[in-house]
């Protein structure tokens, strides 16, 4: 019970000490704020370009052309060998008269050439399977496999193309990590040594605290909930302009930047998520600042 009262006590005095030191307190939540808001844009910027890249990799496939001949008990055959092929994830068939169908509605050059060939026997295109792989850097490997497979006449998935687009991919991935973790160890740094500065001008009052007995412990926790409140109190705008701002800007541009290939993260739970992520980080460095302020600055 003792220790109930005397977290209740510090929790009291942490949030009175900051709006009796009010002056000093703002100062530490303009950093948190302006720092949380660049945090907020760079890890909104790392979730959609990595939405953007994983859309890439998941409409990545392997285009399997099978020899204009070939029986339809071959094409089962074919289709049972392609799936044991490790690193397939899923395979769907077209038939070459389907394949003539659609090319036929997508041009009338196309149709003008194809609408003679009105039977299986005389279409000169291929049946195909268009095959979806686990990994995307799996891609040539399982292309590979799948070619050796009789009845395969030529296996297409951008070769030449798609090792480079991986290797910019995994690139664009980790130094969008890279941002946000940088940022938010600057943000850390910032708002620490901010913290410091108003720990600093209160080294009387806690002098005063240690010469009435105060222990290093009982003096250390009130400052510690003090940067809790602080982190707490200077995530609330970043939050506020992170929800409204990011649904504004998916109002406004449909869902998409550019393009309907380039889709953004859809707002609901997204914004929800990022806000939780500042407030967070708002807390965990605000109670860091303190501490570190305390600990190392005043030699408690």
């Amino acid at each position: 019970m003792k220790a109930i009262r005397i977290f209740g006590r510090n929790i009291r005095d942490a949030f009175k000490s900051v709006f009796r030191n009010f002056s000093l307190s703002l100062a530490s939540i303009a950093c948190i704020i302006i720092t949380l808001c660049v945090v907020s844009i760079a890890i909104i910027l790392s979730f959609n370009v990595n939405n953007f890249t994983n859309r890439v990799e998941q409409d990545m496939t392997i285009v399997v052309f099978l020899d204009r001949e070939i029986e339809e008990e071959s094409i089962t055959n074919v289709e049972d060998q392609i799936k044991i092929v490790n690193g397939v994830e899923s395979i769907s068939f077209q038939d070459k008269m389907q394949i003539s169908e659609d090319m036929q509605e997508e041009s009338d050059d196309f149709a003008s050439f194809l609408e003679k060939y009105d039977d299986r026997d005389s279409n000169p295109l291929s049946d195909a399977f268009h095959v979806k792989v686990t990994e995307v850097s799996n891609i040539e490997n399982v292309a590979k496999e799948i070619e050796k497979i009789d009845g395969v006449m030529t296996v297409k998935y951008g070769e030449g193309m798609i090792e480079p687009l991986i290797s910019t991919f995994d690139v664009i991935k980790k130094v969008s990590y890279g941002v946000v973790i940088a940022l938010v160890l600057v943000t850390a740094f910032l708002i620490s040594n901010t913290i410091k500065i108003t720990i600093f001008s209160r080294k009387r009052e806690i002098e005063i605290m240690r010469l009435v007995g105060a222990s290093n412990i009982n003096i250390k926790i009130p400052f510690i909930f003090e940067g809790l409140f602080l982190g707490i109190i200077g995530s609330i705008l970043p939050i506020i302009i992170t929800i409204l701002g990011y649904n504004a800007l998916y109002t406004k541009f449909n869902g998409q930047v550019i393009s309907p290939f380039i889709q953004l993260v859809v707002p609901l739970p997204f914004t929800y998520l990022v806000s939780l992520i500042l407030l967070v980080i708002g807390i965990l460095v605000g109670m860091y600042g303190s501490w570190r302020a305390v600990k190392k600055y005043l030699k408690i």
